[in-house]
């Protein structure tokens, strides 16, 4: 699911650009950026593509509520551990070196899809995609930025972060999409879009080999392997876990768009596998949207904008669940999906200003654990209260109950605990 635009891994300096690169350098570093900019593409996309299908395979299987949040929560687990084992090899063993059997990973877990539909497989294939998603955003990220250095080296660095930043929400946004428009209109509704990524990603993987390193193995025999360390800053402890707490909140309400959101909108009558991925488009593309805009603000305003925006689209989005209105319910997940997005930039952001620059990586790294703690961790709490027998509804209210409250103590914390430059 969703992960970073921002380098998790300690600052160590890739390898560095020729003074005056040769014209041939120059082309093959410019194909070589957006090749990899469609592999990111390709790899979010398809990790968010069975958010449409969860319906489907319930339909089919006739396993709970529960049992889709189990499946989804699985992906978490998976980005989680390879954040941490695997993140951040690639700044010694060289980022093609690491993007080809990432996105190996991801055509293993397609074939999973394909092969092993039943519950158990989707559950493997799910931490399969998770492992491999974690080993991407960060690596893609780097190698685009080296990439980009190298082919425009009189450039602005923007252009690639730009573009890291569409690749990695906007693919999170056109894998539902995609899923949602060929399980409506073609047969082998469970298997078309698999077989379209698997396609997709397989290409992938023979374009990256095309692509130029841009980090030399570095790693000498005597230096041990060790996991991403999670650091949290000496100054400043408590603004710290208030983003790392907005970063829970914001993780939590895109883990729902692509778990729970299709059961909710089909409990009311919205059973097409399109609506259900226009919900996760429209959450995912806002965030996109709100990050390319506002990206460049600094991080304080970053978050006193999208603290009230995730707020409202909270409040909007539990009112719709009230009503019975789908209208409501995706409206608020609009609105709440470009406050999250806005909210995900300036909790990084201050991560990175609070922490010295030789730990910045390990700082981010606890946000993001305790965001992906609430990318499952709420939506598991929501399948367990419907096998108690709570309506989903009524779970989907608390969770939203939940959240604001979160909102509210991070809100709070950061008026009592302003930046130290504003």
């Amino acid at each position: 699911m969703v992960s970073q635009v921002i380098d998790v891994r300690p600052a160590v300096p890739p390898a560095a650009p020729p003074s005056v690169p040769s014209t041939p350098s120059v082309g093959r570093h410019r194909a070589g950026f957006w090749i990899v900019a469609f592999a990111f593409v390709v790899a979010m996309a398809f990790s968010t593509a069975p958010t449409p299908l969860w319906t489907l395979y319930r339909q089919r299987d006739h396993f709970s509520t529960t049992m889709v949040t189990v499946a989804f929560a699985a992906y978490a687990v998976g980005v989680v551990v390879s954040l941490f084992l695997a993140g951040h090899v690639s700044d010694w063993l060289g980022r093609r070196r690491v993007l080809v059997p990432a996105i190996l990973l991801e055509v293993v877990a397609a074939v999973l899809f394909l092969l092993w539909p039943d519950l158990p497989g989707l559950v493997l294939a799910r931490v399969i995609t998770g492992f491999g998603i974690g080993m991407i955003t960060a690596t893609a990220t780097a190698h685009l930025a080296e990439l980009h250095a190298v082919a425009r080296p009189d450039a602005p660095p923007l252009r690639a972060g730009l573009v890291a930043t569409a690749a990695n929400l906007g693919g999170l946004a056109i894998g539902p999409l995609v899923a949602g428009l060929l399980a409506q209109y073609v047969d082998g509704k469970l298997t078309v879009p698999y077989l379209l990524f698997l396609v997709l990603l397989v290409g992938s993987a023979l374009g990256l080999f095309l692509v130029p390193e841009t980090v030399p193995p570095a790693r000498k025999d005597g230096q041990p392997y060790r996991p991403q360390r999670i650091a949290v800053p000496a100054t400043d402890r408590i603004r710290y876990f208030a983003v790392a707490g907005a970063a829970f909140g914001l993780f939590a309400i895109l883990g729902l768009f692509t778990s729970l959101a299709p059961s909710f909108l089909a409990a009311i009558g919205l059973t097409s596998p399109v609506v259900a991925g226009l919900a996760a488009f429209g959450v995912f593309g806002a965030a996109t949207v709100a990050q390319l805009l506002l990206g460049r603000v600094a991080p304080a305003r970053q978050l006193t904008i999208g603290i009230p925006a995730t707020t409202l689209g909270v409040v909007v989005l539990a009112a719709g669940v009230l009503l019975s209105s789908p209208a409501g319910f995706l409206a608020g997940g609009l609105i709440a999906g470009g406050g999250a997005g806005v909210l995900l930039k300036g909790s990084l952001g201050t991560a990175a200003t609070l922490a010295p620059s030789h730990a910045r990586g390990e700082a981010i790294a606890g946000v993001f654990l305790t965001a992906y703690v609430g990318l499952a961790l709420p939506v598991l709490g929501i399948g367990f209260a419907t096998r108690l027998g709570v309506p989903l509804a009524t779970s989907l209210v608390g969770f939203a109950a939940l959240v604001l409250a979160m909102m509210a103590v991070v809100a709070a914390t950061l008026r009592r605990h302003p930046a130290a430059t504003a």
